[in-house]
């Protein structure tokens, strides 16, 4: 009986010896972002103690560990752009899924980089000046709009025009020309011959994960209008676990604002539906209310782990008044009264975007997606105000004082698009081939009607209007775009990286004036065929992990736009403006995890650029004969000094120069172009005390430095120093935070030019304190699971 009882003990001792075995020996887990929630794909999960045991997340963020020996106590977790983690086996093994958040690193130097070749590669592989808007960075600076986080990127400076409306500086002075590309997860937010410079009013920011931003032309593969840089958005993909983040906020100059951020992950199928609605009213400057609502919902399939199905829809609808800038008289007063009483710009945009991946194994990928656009914006426009009591060239004044022109114009365009690519690795010297092609056919549609207009002779100001049957512009025009790359990356030495794109564009153009042709109607019926290929060839030479410098030659081009090409127009006979590029730098990390750096030296020469100018006959005509030079250097450095200590400095020193211009009879060779100031920079410290878990402070200095403001250099605008502050609070799943903008109260002017008519000045916002508050709902129905 006795060896009965202790065979029996010895059986049951081996079976519960084995079944802890089989639970210590197998691990599954998924690596997720902290902030976003989203699975970190490539995450390396190794033993710490130095044995075999490790392997690699999955594109949904997944790891399962075999065999793990008896040595496997902990595991460490990496990946590039985030900060190494160890977590303790033992306590993970009795979870069915393990859940590890990893945080994103304050340099961002060895991050992964999508838009420099349309696939991801490490920024140390890519000879291109690139920086990103990390998730990170979002989050904390808590951006009301779009350049509060842009301008921190050396050589960036995009022009806040009130309520989200904007122009932009790279490489470039401040313009509105189509000289930049904007995508939103690769893909350009408008289509091709009808740029909107405030196209990025049309972004929903409550969707956007991060910013990439590569300077300097890229047409070789993202075609037309990629010349001073591409701006791309990525966009949040469902969360692994449940979110529901509602935050408001508000601030001391009439704007209020209400964000959702939801989303989740359930066997195959993900989900995420972000939006937010803004509104201001009685701000700091009369007529400038404005609203805005935008959300976007994200339904992801996986098929198998292999293959996966995304379809994003984005809605926003937008009012803004438009009442311009104030003249000098109004500036040097700090009067923020509006001549501008009724004008308004109004902008209803959707977008609707579905893309199939599939892996086909380690070295082939395929990707391919469908657009569609549907676009339209009403404008009763200031820049469209013209008073009929004029000075007229013999010097005399003429016209009524009491009336003034305008008129009320809708652009709507919709766009189907089609873009195919794939990736092969081979295993010749790590060479990878990116290739595809692309179709987008854009119908489009303008009307322009006259309209009387109510002036004031005493004050100034435009009080009401009249509107007519009078159609001063009607048509429609189609703009279709073929365009075929190829990209190509080898490493002939293990420290070199050879990279060469190459892409073919086709544009066909078809206008319809249903007006008799004239100045305002524009050109007759017409169709214009343009072609282009568009090279880039660099090199990066990698020292070592710390260290690499790099060079490239670069092409892009800008085909004329719909407007410059019929609007006005006699006879159209335009050709694509085409831009040179040279550019030399590098990257450095000075001390490991402590300081580090990068730089670009670029020189870049325009030529065919689109002028208008004056006929014999006194009329205007629009011509390519614009050459233009543009050189500089750009630097980024970021310290951390301490753990709870980080700063960071993005400046740059330019030059922008007419070579040979002349428009509207009047020629500009050798001037500096005007709205290009030669210095700005954006300077950052934040603390973060290790006592205080969750808290954040900073502050952060925007320089713009001397610019001229006219063509012919006659008058410069002194620029301006401004210094936000700001400071956060997080703890568990709630956030509060307080922006101080503009904390010293200085007085300036985002923008300001001069013309014929006087000088306009956009005026900056005068100190506002914003206080918002988040809280994620989705924490609770976390509790209870390891995250």
């Amino acid at each position: 009986m006795f060896n009965i009882f202790r065979i029996a003990a010895v059986t049951l001792l081996t079976l519960f010896a084995a079944v802890r075995l089989s639970a210590q020996t197998s691990l599954k887990g998924k690596i997720i972002d902290s902030s976003t929630k989203e699975p970190v794909t490539g995450a390396t999960v190794q033993c710490t103690a130095g044995c075999a045991c490790g392997c690699a997340t999955t594109a949904l963020g997944e790891f399962e560990l075999k065999h793990m020996g008896s040595c496997c106590k902990s595991f460490r977790v990496s990946s590039i752009g985030y900060q190494a983690l160890v977590f303790d086996a033992g306590n993970a093994a009795g979870s069915p899924v393990t859940v590890i958040q990893l945080q994103q690193e304050n340099n961002a130097l060895q991050s992964v980089v999508v838009t420099a070749n349309r696939e991801g590669v490490k920024r140390s592989l890519a000879p291109v000046a690139v920086s990103t808007v990390s998730s990170r960075m979002i989050q904390e600076t808590k951006p009301v709009t779009v350049d509060q986080v842009l301008n921190k990127v050396s050589g960036v400076y995009m022009v806040n025009l009130g309520n989200e409306q904007h122009s932009m500086s790279i490489r470039q002075p401040m313009t509105t020309k189509s000289l930049f590309l904007y995508l939103e997860d690769g893909i350009p937010i408008r289509t091709v011959g009808l740029f909107n410079h405030n196209a990025l009013l049309e972004m929903n920011m409550a969707s956007v994960k991060s910013i990439e931003v590569i300077k300097g032309p890229s047409s070789s593969l993202y075609g037309s209008e990629a010349i001073g840089g591409v701006v791309n958005f990525i966009t949040a993909a469902p969360p692994v676990i449940p979110v529901a983040k509602i935050s408001v906020q508000g601030n001391s100059i009439g704007y209020k604002r209400t964000d959702l951020q939801t989303g989740s992950t359930s066997g195959k199928w993900g989900f995420a539906f972000n939006g937010y609605y803004a509104d201001k009213r009685n701000s700091f400057m009369e007529y400038t209310d404005f609203h805005k609502g935008a959300v976007t919902a994200r339904v992801d399939y996986n098929f198998s782990s292999r293959t996966t199905l995304s379809n994003s829809y984005t809605y926003l609808d937008y009012y803004s008044d438009m009442t311009g800038g104030i003249d000098s008289a109004m500036y040097g007063n700090k009067s923020f009264n509006s001549k501008h009483t009724f004008t308004y710009r109004k902008v209803n945009a959707q977008r609707l975007r579905s893309t199939l991946n599939h892996t086909w194994n380690d070295h082939s990928k395929s990707t391919a997606a469908i657009v569609y656009r549907n676009n339209s914006i009403g404008q009763n426009p200031a820049y469209a105000v013209k008073d009929d009591y004029r000075r007229t060239s013999s010097g005399e004044w003429k016209g009524q004082k009491d009336l003034a022109h305008g008129e009320i114009n809708e652009a709507s365009f919709n766009s189907y698009a089609m873009i195919l690519q794939h990736k092969q690795k081979l295993n010749w010297h790590q060479t990878a081939l990116i290739g595809g092609v692309s179709a987008d056919f854009s119908p489009s549609a303008y009307t322009a009607g006259y309209i009387g207009i109510n002036r004031d002779s005493v004050s100034g100001k435009y009080t009401g209007y009249a509107a007519s049957d009078s159609m001063l512009t009607h048509y429609n025009s189609d703009v279709n775009n073929y365009a075929a790359f190829m990209h190509v990356e080898t490493s002939p030495f293990e420290e070199l990286r050879l990279v060469a794109s190459l892409r073919y564009d086709r544009f066909n153009y078809r206008f319809n004036n249903f007006l008799p042709p004239s100045a305002y109607s524009g050109a007759p019926d017409s169709r214009n065929n343009f072609s282009r290929v568009s090279p880039k060839v660099g090199f990066i030479w990698n020292f070592s992990q710390r260290t690499g410098i790099y060079t490239n030659y670069s092409e892009g081009f800008v085909p004329p736009q719909v407007t410059e090409m019929y609007k006005g127009v006699k006879v159209p006979d335009l050709v694509p403006s085409v831009f040179r590029n040279y550019e030399v730098g590098g990257w450095a990390e000075l001390i490991r995890g402590k300081l580090s750096a990068d730089v670009s030296l670029y020189r870049m020469r325009g030529s065919d650029e689109i002028v208008s100018m004056m006929m014999d006959d006194g009329s205007y005509q629009n011509r390519n004969a614009g050459e233009t030079l543009h050189q500089g250097v750009e630097l980024g450095v970021t310290a951390n000094p301490l753990k709870s200590l980080s700063f960071r400095f993005s400046g740059a020193l330019s030059k922008h120069r007419f070579e040979t211009f002349e428009e509207k009879g009047v020629a500009y060779d050798g001037k500096e172009m005007n709205g290009a100031p030669r210095w700005m920079h954006n300077a950052e410290a934040w603390y973060r005390p290790a006592y205080i878990n969750g808290l954040r402070v900073g502050i952060e200095w925007q320089k713009i430095g001397r610019y001229f403001l006219d063509p012919v250099n006659t008058v410069k605008f002194s620029g301006y120093d401004v210094f936000h502050f700001r400071a956060g609070y997080s703890w568990k799943a709630m956030e509060v935070w307080m922006n101080v903008m503009n904390a010293g109260d200085s007085y300036y002017a985002y923008t300001a030019s001069k013309s014929n008519y006087g000088y306009s000045y956009t005026p900056g916002e005068p100190r506002n304190l914003t206080l918002g508050v988040s809280y994620d709902l989705g924490s609770l129905f976390r509790k209870g699971r390891a995250d």
